[in-house]
C-alpha cells in the first residue's frame, strides 16, 4: 500500500505543479507532499519513525496536525485559497435544462420555433423514457440487422408516436432521442407568409444549424411547445453564451413579445434595431405578428 501511495502522491504533484510556480519543500529537500509520501513508504516497510521526525503526542489534535503540515512545508487549512460558491445551474424561473444534439436546418419552422432532440443517454432524460419505447428501439435494431425493414418501420412509428426518434449519430451510430418543440421565449417573429417571415426563418437556421444548444425551459404554451431560452457558445473554447432572442431582435427579425415578457433587455434590443431601421423596421409600419394571426382567425 505504501509503495502505491508513494507513487500516486509523487506522480500527481509532479504532474500538476508548473515549473515556474514556487514549491514548498519538506525536511529532505523534496516537495512537501513527496517528502510525506516518502516517509509513509519508509514507515510501511520498517514500522520505524525517522530520526529526523520531531517528537509528538499520540493524539490527533488540531495542534498536532498543524505541526505535521508545517513540518512538511504544506499549507495550513486557513491559508488555502477560498473556492467560490457554486453558481446557480439555471436562470431564475427556469424549470428544466436540455442539452440538445446538433440541430438540423429542417427543424426550424419559422423565426421563433425550433424542433430539437435530446439524447436519452443523458442522465436527465434516461429515467423518463417509457419502457415500451426502449423495447421498441431494441427490437427495431434487431429487425434492421436481419433486413426486416417492414417490422423496423412499424417499430419506428411506435417510437415517433411516443415523442421519440432514432437518429444517426456523428459516427453513424443509432441514437434514441426525445423530441422537443421549442418556442423562443419573449419574442414573436413574422409568420412565414408575412413580410420578413422568410428572412427570419433563414436567419434562425444560420444561427442554430449543426450546433448543440443549451436550452432553459420555463414552461409550456397552449400548443405543447416548450417556452424556452436556447443559448449558443460564441467560441468553442469559451463559456461566452448568447441567447437566440437577442440576435433575432438585434437583426430586426422579431418583435419583443411584451405581452408575455417584460424584460428590459428585450425592449432595448428591439429599440436598437428600430433606431437602425434594420430588418422589418425598414418599413415605417410593419404589421405585428399577433395582430396578423388575430385577423386571420377572424376571417380577414
Amino acid at each position: 500500500m505504501g509503495n502505491s501511495l508513494f507513487r500516486f502522491l509523487c506522480g500527481k504533484f509532479s504532474e500538476s505543479t508548473p515549473n515556474d510556480e514556487p514549491q514548498s519543500f519538506g525536511p529532505h529537500g523534496d516537495t512537501g507532499v513527496s517528502a510525506l509520501a516518502r516517509d509513509i513508504f519508509h514507515f510501511e516497510i520498517t514500522s520505524q519513525v525517522l530520526d529526523s521526525y520531531p517528537s509528538h503526542p499520540s493524539s490527533t489534535s488540531c495542534s498536532h496536525m498543524c505541526g505535521l503540515l508545517a513540518y512538511y512545508g504544506l499549507p495550513l487549512r486557513n491559508t488555502l485559497p477560498e473556492i467560490p460558491a457554486a453558481q446557480p445551474s439555471k436562470p431564475e424561473g427556469a424549470k428544466d435544462e436540455l442539452q440538445t444534439l446538433p440541430v438540423d436546418a429542417k427543424a426550424v419552422a419559422d423565426g421563433d420555433t425550433i424542433t430539437v432532440y435530446v439524447d436519452t443517454a443523458d442522465p436527465r432524460e434516461s429515467a423518463k423514457v417509457p419502457r415500451g419505447v426502449h423495447e421498441a428501439a431494441i427490437e427495431r435494431a434487431r429487425a434492421r440487422a436481419v433486413k426486416d425493414y417492414k417490422k423496423a418501420d412499424a417499430l419506428q412509428k411506435v417510437i415517433t408516436d411516443a415523442g421519440y426518434r432514432v437518429i444517426a449519430g456523428p459516427n453513424n451510430e443509432e441514437i434514441l432521442a426525445r423530441k422537443y418543440r421549442i418556442r423562443l421565449r419573449g419574442i414573436d417573429a413574422p409568420e412565414s407568409s408575412m413580410p420578413f417571415g422568410k428572412e427570419a426563418k433563414e436567419e434562425l437556421v444560420k444561427l442554430v444549424q449543426g450546433k448543440r444548444l443549451k436550452v432553459y425551459v420555463f414552461g409550456d404554451d397552449l400548443y405543447g411547445r416548450c417556452i424556452a431560452e436556447p443559448t449558443i457558445s460564441t467560441q468553442s473554447l469559451t463559456l461566452d453564451l448568447f441567447i437566440l432572442q437577442e440576435q433575432m431582435l438585434k437583426r430586426g427579425l422579431a418583435w419583443h413579445y411584451v405581452g408575455y415578457d417584460q424584460r428590459p433587455e428585450l425592449a432595448r434590443w428591439e429599440n436598437d434595431a428600430r433606431a437602425a431601421r434594420v430588418g422589418l423596421w425598414a418599413s415605417s409600419h410593419p404589421e405585428k405578428p399577433w395582430e396578423w394571426r388575430k385577423a386571420r382567425r377572424n376571417g380577414a
